[in-house]
Order: C-alpha cells, then sequence, then structure tokens
C-alpha cells in the first residue's frame, strides 16, 4: 500500500521543523557550555595560592559579588520550582516564599555582608568553619570539624540534585540517554570550578545571573502574548477559587480554595533565615575587594531578587494560562516545574532564530544549576582540604600541594555526586529545601552571634551548631509527619532552639579570653569609623 505524496512530504517537513529546532536548542546550549570552560581556562591563571582558589584572593567587584550571591543562592528553582509551584496553587504559597527570601536577602547584606568580610580578614580566615575557629579562639579545630562535616552532609546530595537537575533537562528535550546527559554537565561543572576556582566560579555566575534573567523576560513576554494578553491571564486566574489570594491556595485536584493561615504563612517565610548560614553566600561577602561597596552590592542583589522571583511567579500564572488555551499541556504533580521547558519548547517551533532563543532561555535552567552546583563543590571541598586535612589535622604542606588537595577533594566530592545523582527518579527540589534548612539552623544563629555578641563563646557555639543541625532532621522525619500545628518548615524551629541554646550555654560556661574580646572591639570599633 502507498503512501501518499503529500503525506510524506508533510511528515518530512515536520520531521525538519523539530531537527531544526532542536539542532537550534543544542546549538546555543553546547556554546554556552563551552563559554564556561574557557572562563574556567581564563581563571586558572590568575589562581597563585589557596586563598585565591577558594576566595578570588578577595578582589571581586561590586556587580560580580552581587550577581554572583544571588545565582549561587536562587539555583534551579528560580526557573523550575517557583513558576511551577504558581502553576499548581495559585499565588499565596510562591508569594510568602518569595517575601522571606527577598527580605532575608536584604538583611543579609545589610547587617551580616560588611562585618563578615572585615572579621574574616582580620582573623585570616578563608572558608567559613575556619572563621567560626578563628573567630573563638578554638585552638582544637573543634568548630572548624563540626562546620566542614555540616557542609559535607548538605552540599555533596545537593550539589547531586544540581547534576540531576541538568541530567533531566537534556534527556527531556533531545532524548539523550539521563545518565549520559547528567555526567557530561557534571564533567563540564566539574572543569571550569576545578581549573578555575571561585574566580571562574564567580565570573561564570555573573554570566549565569544574565542569562537566568534573559530567559525569564522572554518566556513571559512570549507567554502573554501566546495567551493573548495580560488581561486573559488574569481572567482566568480569578475564575479559580483561591488561586490570586495570599491567604488561601487553589487546590487543582478539587478546584476548591484551602486555607493559608498564619502559622503557614510564618513557616514559609522562614525561608528568608537561611541566608544567614548559607557558606557560598557568605563566602562571596568575604571575596569583595572593597566592603565600602557593599551597598551598591545590597542594591543590586534585592532589585535582581525581586524582580526575578516576581517574574518566575508571574510566569506559572502565564503558564496555566497557555494550559488553558491548549498551547501547552496540563502539568500535574512535579511535571509543573518543566512549565518553562514547555514554553521554550513551544517557542522553538517558530523558526531556527526562535530556537536559538529557546536554547538560551534552556541555557538559563543550566545556569541556575550549575551556578549553585559550582559553589557547592568549592565550598564542600574546601571544608576537606583547607578545613579538616590542614585546619583540624594540622598537616603542613605547600602551597603548591594545597591546591593540588583542593582540586582532588573537589573532584572526589563531585565524583560521589554523580553516584548520588545516578537515579534518575530522585527528587531535585525536596533535596533542595532540605539542605536550605540544614545549612540555616546550623550555621546561621553562630553567624549571627559570633559577629554581634561579644559574650558569645566557642562551647555556645559548637552546642548550637550542633543543636541547629540534628534538630532539622528530627523535626523533618519525627515531629512535622504528625500534622497540624506540627507540619512547618523545620528550619523554623530548628533555628529558634539553635540560638536558644548557644546563648544558654555560652552564658552557663567561661567568658571568652581577653585577647578573643578585644578583636571583637577591634573589629567593632572598625565598623564604626
Amino acid at each position: 500500500m502507498f503512501t501518499p505524496l503529500n503525506a510524506v512530504l508533510s511528515n518530512l517537513f515536520w520531521e525538519n521543523v523539530m531537527s531544526i529546532s532542536q539542532i537550534g536548542m543544542l546549538v546555543a546550549m553546547i556554546a554556552y557550555l563551552i563559554l564556561m570552560l574557557i572562563i574556567g581556562f581564563w581563571a586558572s591563571k590568575k589562581n597563585s595560592n589557596v586563598s585565591d582558589f577558594y576566595l578570588g584572593g578577595r578582589k571581586l567587584g561590586p556587580f560580580v559579588t552581587a550577581m554572583s550571591a544571588e545565582a549561587s543562592d536562587m539555583s534551579s528553582w528560580l526557573l523550575m520550582g517557583l513558576p511551577g509551584l504558581a502553576y499548581l496553587s495559585g499565588i499565596a504559597d510562591p508569594f510568602w516564599t518569595a517575601l522571606g527570601l527577598a527580605v532575608g536577602t536584604y538583611l543579609n547584606w545589610l547587617i551580616v555582608a560588611k562585618r563578615l568580610r572585615r572579621y574574616s580578614e582580620h582573623i585570616s580566615a578563608i572558608t567559613i568553619p575556619q572563621f567560626y575557629s578563628n573567630r573563638y579562639g578554638d585552638t582544637s579545630r573543634i568548630l572548624t570539624l563540626i562546620g566542614a562535616i555540616v557542609i559535607v552532609i548538605f552540599f555533596i546530595p545537593y550539589t547531586a540534585s544540581g547534576f540531576a537537575a541538568c541530567g533531566k533537562l537534556f534527556a527531556s528535550l533531545f532524548g539523550i540517554d539521563y545518565h549520559v546527559a547528567m555526567v557530561v554537565s557534571a564533567i563540564v561543572i566539574i572543569g571550569y570550578t576545578i581549573t578555575g576556582g571561585f574566580l571562574a566560579a564567580s565570573t561564570t555566575d555573573l554570566i549565569q545571573s544574565i542569562i537566568m534573567t534573559l530567559a525569564l523576560i522572554v518566556i513571559l513576554i512570549f507567554g502573554i502574548n501566546v495567551v493573548g494578553g495580560l488581561s486573559v491571564v488574569n481572567d482566568n486566574a480569578k475564575n479559580l477559587l483561591g488561586y490570586l489570594s495570599l491567604t488561601s491556595s487553589y487546590d487543582p485536584t478539587t478546584g476548591s480554595a484551602t486555607p493559608y493561615g498564619l502559622l503557614t504563612i510564618c513557616s514559609t517565610l522562614a525561608w528568608g533565615l537561611g541566608y544567614f548560614g548559607m557558606p557560598h553566600i557568605l563566602l562571596r561577602f568575604m571575596a569583595i575587594e572593597d566592603d565600602k561597596k557593599l551597598k551598591l552590592s545590597r542594591r543590586i542583589a534585592s532589585v535582581w531578587v525581586v524582580i526575578s522571583m516576581a517574574f518566575a511567579v508571574m510566569i506559572g500564572a502565564v503558564g496555566l494560562g497557555m494550559t488553558k488555551v491548549g498551547e501547552i499541556p496540563v502539568l500535574e504533580g512535579s511535571a509543573s516545574e518543566t512549565i518553562i521547558v514547555q514554553i521554550a519548547s513551544l517557542l522553538s517551533t517558530k523558526g531556527l532564530g526562535f530556537a536559538l532563543i529557546a536554547g538560551v532561555v534552556l541555557s538559563g535552567i543550566l545556569a541556575s544549576t550549575m551556578s549553585t552546583s559550582d559553589s557547592q563543590l568549592l565550598a564542600a571541598s574546601s571544608s576537606i582540604s583547607e578545613d579538616i586535612l590542614h585546619g583540624f589535622f594540622k598537616v603542613k604542606m605547600s602551597e603548591k600541594k594545597l591546591m593540588v588537595i583542593a582540586r582532588v577533594s573537589l573532584l572526589v566530592i563531585a565524583g560521589i555526586g554523580v553516584l548520588l545523582a545516578w537515579d534518575s527518579n530522585n527528587s531535585v527540589f525536596k533535596i533542595v529545601s532540605f539542605a536550605w534548612a540544614g545549612f540555616g539552623a546550623s550555621f546561621g544563629p553562630v553567624t549571627l552571634l559570633a559577629l554581634f555578641w561579644k559574650r558569645s563563646n566557642r562551647y555556645g557555639a559548637i552546642a548550637g551548631m550542633a543543636t541547629g543541625g540534628i534538630m532539622i532532621f528530627v523535626w523533618k522525619f519525627l515531629i512535622r509527619p504528625l500534622g497540624g500545628a506540627w507540619n512547618i518548615y523545620e528550619l523554623l524551629p530548628a533555628f529558634i532552639l539553635a540560638i536558644v541554646v548557644n546563648v544558654i550555654v555560652s552564658l552557663l560556661t567561661p567568658a571568652p579570653d581577653v585577647q578573643i574580646t578585644e578583636t571583637f572591639d577591634e573589629v567593632n570599633k572598625g565598623m564604626r569609623a
């Protein structure tokens, strides 16, 4: 039986269109990955010692500091998690989460950044655990060891989630085997980070933040155009019970509104507390060249965070409108997190030029994931090489050998991350939420008290750090499943308990040595100068 010629030509035409769109997207994404490797090679020429590798020699400008910190902070959550949440449940959940993060961002830059920059340099600390030990005169380096263990525990699976996100992106778009896509993505991230260190990570983060911004703008404008205007998006949202409310959320399974009470709002706002303990963000504060320019960095970072999260939430609502008019399929559950991928795929079918633009958009998702993974790899490898081997076990070696150990540590950690990411069914964003809480509760209270309370001591810091880390596991797996009033984000109770324990233990144990309090006063005096 013969197939009609017009049917053959029609099939051939659509196959070519699909081929062109896929090739266009792939070309843009490969070009982006190559650019990241080139930057890593360039930055490697500027690393002469371990301080350069981990802090870029404290030479970051205000713009790079701001955008690098926020790009490494947001991860793929900005381009996948937040729009997906808005798509499914409406405005309330993403709004309160975004508000908590925006306030946390601003306060972190306002009260922590400058003081941490000056204090860390004053006591010659180049990692966060090292800062804690030097701040409290902990010659036993127990604080360094505990801090390093916390970083490794929470960052290795966090890094694995980034590798998995990259693998799933390529696999879903191009039909490439997940494991091949994941490993190749990991090699690129490892490649530019292991060669260029902190400078490479920060420079690529700057570029990645720009690409993430472009991705949000392009997708939002295209989506609004496809739906037929903002008025259509708004009318569609109004027809869904609770979708536009800040005190209730939309339940897509029943089509009804679900109450979003005060306790839930407070729990969601608690995401902002995590900033005070994020090692990869705190390292950016320590690395800025001129702390007098931190005000500019704070403004840039705060404005970018607010605008980017607002766009991400809007994309969720626009995506739901596109589903309503039949342009993209109905997305249920975790599939809602692919909303930007779905819109980009639709954009790519409009021709080669649009396919290249779609590739840039999808590179934004890669950028958001990679900008976090590179920072996590650096923080985790510094914990092993600098904090555990050099700091705790006091292994003495030359700068050259320290650089080798730093790079080998990074490679080993990345290898473990690849193994953890091997199962394509692993949840990416549950890991991100859990790790965020872990760092926030373990390091946040210690950081704030170390910077602002002269009476705090190493006993309180050790007790508080251990309490915060342990309480995250206890609340997440034993208390929160009870439901009701106990069903709150584990970061909030763990953070409060950790800071209370830190204060009580500090007051019940001997006061810090005179030398430690004098150093605190010197830094404090410098802040007023």
